[in-house]
């Protein structure tokens, strides 16, 4: 038996029998505001993370990506599978689609990355997703610097309880919340630790 096994029987006979407890779900778990105010308030937050938050159109949307990428002198940027070329129409610098899979070491060689998302929280500006259509394979958003991130406008919900009842806790789920930063113990801040320094998000109402 290895070592995890014996951990996890000691675990199981531990709380065999056992009463769950009860967690208090006493919290707020919704907004008071309508869909306007959730877009504005999601754009407040991000906007505190330091992150470049546009709402669009989609028919601006092609062009809005194309024009991120200029302004960031993106060389290339990776996408997922099965993202919708209509995205793309605009975009000048090279296009790696991520199929088959690139390796690591080529992703890093990349400058960007657009995806899509899954839900986002208006409350506190966080932006989920679940390797679901348009979002691709988890490491595409960690590795490039530049993460150019679409975000439905009906994906957007108040709060983190009712995001988490939309979302399939089976599935892999990234919370980005901002771009990559990290403090140390005297505070000292490094970027682009955990992911891209940069972050863009684009609301489309």
């Amino acid at each position: 038996m290895s070592s995890r096994e014996r951990i996890l029987s000691s675990v199981r006979t531990a709380i065999t029998g056992a009463t769950a407890p009860v967690v208090p779900r006493g919290y707020a778990d919704r907004l008071e505001l309508d869909a306007a105010g959730q877009i504005a308030l999601l754009v407040e937050r991000i906007r505190d993370y330091k992150a470049d938050v546009r709402v669009i159109s989609q028919a601006d949307l092609a062009r809005t990506i194309g024009n991120v990428l200029g302004e960031r002198s993106a060389s290339s940027v990776v996408v997922p599978a099965d993202l919708d070329p209509q995205w793309l129409t605009t975009v000048t610098c090279e296009v790696l689609r991520d199929d088959p899979p690139l390796d690591a070491r080529r992703l890093d060689q990349v400058s960007a990355v657009v995806t899509s998302s899954a839900v986002s929280v208006a409350l506190t500006g966080t932006i989920v997703l679940d390797a679901g259509t348009a979002q691709g394979r988890r490491v595409i958003s960690l590795i490039p610097d530049l993460h150019i991130c679409v975000v439905p406008a009906q994906t957007i919900v108040g709060t983190v309880p009712e995001a988490v009842r939309r979302l399939d806790p089976v599935r892999p789920l990234t919370w980005i919340s901002g771009p990559s930063a990290t403090s140390d113990i005297e505070l000292n801040r490094v970027e682009g630790v955990h992911g891209p320094r940069n972050l863009v998000v684009l609301i489309v109402n």
